[in-house]
């Protein structure tokens, strides 16, 4: 019936029907699952057309298959490519006739190549170690591909019977001697990801990063690591080879001969180098760089290595913002690369030569996945917003409007109402620091009722809202429900300068909750907001900021503590990652136990009184599920009204479909259960 009356609506418009309004539905988390998450473009080298994949996910089976689509750089349908397994990864030979990627199909994730039009699908690998992260060698003769392998092997004959052994060996203890033995949902085991080179026709595969590093070194998605140089005689790669991994975010980017030997360390920062782009004359490597060591949120700045001196160069030392993805022009003369700002990515561009530089394309929406056709008039964009998920674009040099490449989520979105993002500035009254939020209004907005409001805080803690889609906290799923949605970005958040950023550094309880409370005084004293119904929710730092909020305010009604720091010296010897909270607190707890203790919301048990819904997965390594479980039991000592949902098979994030649909429902059940009239009046 849904499909049926939105067909409807649309045949009284198509001819032009259109005196009665539309009434759209509120978004909600079943529209959520429905939307047709596009990513990975990649344009031909003729310019002609662009490959992209499109994941949907199946909630009845539990699984979230990705398929490769085409659509014509000049507009049109797109087209899928392929239907069995998960497909991503699209990457073209350069001569426009072959699209490399990696499949699924089979069990096994493994390269694959096809025709632009889908046809001639084929296996290239079958590796026991499986494949994925494929690129193309610009004279389309190897292609360079990630896989777990046992760092003892020289070839796959010997991976497999490894992986057989450990497979069939009864005993399954864990044995280490260093640290860093478990990352994100994982545990160590005795294989590493190195980089491997094959032909592009298929046959055995080289190591080419051989040792017991990662190389390249993990990444939480972003650009690529790793790249061919022009000639295809070289590959650059990024890895770290200092042997606390536990504490070091010195990772540096090295280069090695396609046919193997030693590789050549060319940065020399003690920060982390990452992202390495060769210009298409060879002359360059365009990266990333931070400068300050054991600090993950120190700014990246956008560098440049000349290769025949050695010299490094920075390009953009005057502006206050992070450098996110990098992209050369079409004749290597002008850098692109997009900059975070205010809660927006824009595109600025910069000459090689150095220079000033400029905004390029920028607004209320966030860009990524920047691409340009040879002869450089062209360039293919993706962009999301806080209303709308990512969607492919297409813009000229000569000017006008940017146009749509896709329409896969049109008729969706159709039938419900997204709520455009506002902003709003507050000043923190104890320094009058200028503090940046957005809003999101419930559907069918009225200015004279007053709604719930739910105060959603940001993870990182050095991360940020903004005018971007997302699937874990949807704000439009939330204003759907009937709030008034506020996100703020207090001290620590990025894309308001540095200084702003390291503010929260050694003070996560101080000034950024004066900064959130300073939004929250603002936004309680609006006309239509019900300041007896306010609710409050973090995931990570923002679980932190929620469980330090339960020992610091009681002008809440209910909270969600989402995977959130409860006791900080457990969590020192819990986590994996230890730069981060030797940075955040100078040193381990029992070099600085005041610090742990001023601002662990542990330590504030006896003040906790407001109604918590506790959320963790169990295979949470960066935030261990021992702080949920500490934080639940403390709740139910203190008797105060409380539910724990444990998730066996997620980490730090809710991923599976059917999860996800619960996590949603269970958040809204809580949060309205709290602040529904009745129990306000309570």
């Amino acid at each position: 019936m849904r499909f049926a009356a939105a067909a409807f609506v649309a045949s009284i418009c198509a001819f032009g029907q259109t005196d009665a309004p539309i009434v759209r539905k509120p978004f909600d988390v079943d529209a959520m699952m429905r939307i047709a998450r596009v990513s990975e473009p990649q344009i031909s080298p003729d310019g002609k057309l662009v490959a992209f994949t499109v994941e949907r996910p199946d909630v009845e089976a539990n699984t979230k298959p990705k398929q490769i689509y085409v659509v014509p750089v000049t507009g049109g349908t797109p087209t899928a490519l392929t239907t069995e397994g998960s497909n991503q990864r699209p990457r073209w030979t350069h001569d426009s006739k072959s699209i490399i990627f990696v499949s699924s199909r089979g069990g096994s994730s493994q390269i694959w190549s096809m025709k632009p039009d889908g046809s001639e699908q084929k296996a290239i690998t079958s590796l026991a170690t499986e494949a994925g992260g494929v690129i193309v060698s610009p004279d389309d003769q190897w292609i360079v591909f990630t896989s777990e392998v046992f760092p003892e092997c020289a070839d796959d004959a010997c991976n497999k019977a490894k992986a057989e052994a450990a497979k069939n060996n009864k005993v399954k203890a864990r044995v280490y001697t260093s640290l860093l033995y478990r990352h994100w949902t994982e545990w160590q085991s005795a294989t590493r990801k190195h980089l491997l080179i094959a032909p592009i026709g298929g046959g055995p595969a080289k190591d080419l990063t051989p040792g017991q590093f990662d190389a390249p070194t993990f990444s939480l998605g972003g650009p690529d690591d790793y790249a061919f140089s022009p000639d295809s005689k070289e590959l650059a790669y990024v890895t770290n080879t200092d042997r606390s991994q536990s504490i070091s975010t010195n990772t540096d980017i090295f280069v090695v001969s396609v046919s193997g030997g030693e590789s050549k360390r060319i940065t020399l920062g003690t920060g982390a180098d990452r992202s390495p782009v060769y210009s298409p004359d060879g002359k360059y490597l365009a990266f990333r760089s931070q400068a300050r060591a054991g600090y993950e949120s120190d700014r990246w700045r956008l560098m440049l290595f000349e290769r025949s001196t050695g010299r490094t160069i920075p390009l953009n030392e005057g502006q206050d913002r992070n450098v996110e993805e990098i992209t050369w022009s079409s004749d290597g003369t002008r850098l692109f690369y997009t900059v975070e700002d205010r809660g927006r990515t824009a595109v600025h561009m910069t000459a090689a030569g150095g220079g000033a530089s400029r905004m390029v394309i920028g607004g209320p929406s966030q860009i990524s996945d920047v691409q340009f056709t040879p002869d450089g008039k062209t360039m293919i964009y993706a962009e999301q917003t806080g209303s709308s998920p990512t969607r492919l674009y297409r813009a000229l040099s000569g000017g006008g409007a940017a146009v749509a490449l896709d329409n896969l989520n049109d008729f969706l979105l159709s039938e419900y109402q997204a709520t455009p993002l506002e902003e709003m500035w507050v000043e923190n009254p104890n320094d009058k620091t200028r503090v940046h939020s957005f809003i999101v209004k419930p559907p069918g907005f009225q200015g004279n009722r007053k709604y719930p409001m739910l105060l959603l805080v940001h993870g990182g803690p050095q991360g940020a809202w903004g005018q971007s889609w997302s699937y874990r906290w949807n704000p439009q799923v939330f204003a759907g429900a009937g709030y008034v949605v506020v996100m703020p970005n207090p001290r620590g958040s990025t894309g308001y300068g540095q200084k702003f950023t390291d503010d929260i550094n050694q003070d996560w309880g101080g000034k950024p909750f004066e900064d959130i409370m300073a939004v929250v005084d603002q936004m309680a004293n609006k006309s239509y907001v019900d300041r007896d119904r306010m609710a409050a929710a973090g995931g990570s730092y923002g679980g932190y900021m929620v469980d330090w909020m339960l020992g610091h305010t009681d002008r809440f009604k209910a909270f969600v503590s989402h995977a959130g720091v409860y006791d900080l010296r457990s969590m020192a010897g819990e986590t994996e990652e230890l730069w981060f909270p030797i940075w955040e607190f100078k040193g381990m707890p029992w070099e600085n136990p005041e610090l742990y203790e001023k601002l662990s919301p542990s330590y504030y048990v006896k003040d906790f009184k407001t109604p918590t819904l506790v959320m963790h997965g169990e295979l949470d390594y960066r935030v261990p599920v021992g702080q949920g479980m500490q934080l639940f039991t403390a709740l139910q000592l203190q008797q105060v009204p409380s539910k724990i949902v444990l998730f066996p098979d997620e980490g730090h994030w809710v991923l599976k479909p059917q999860n996800s649909v619960f996590w949603y429902h269970s958040f809204l059940d809580w949060v309205g259960e709290w602040t529904a009239k009745k129990a306000a009046k309570q």
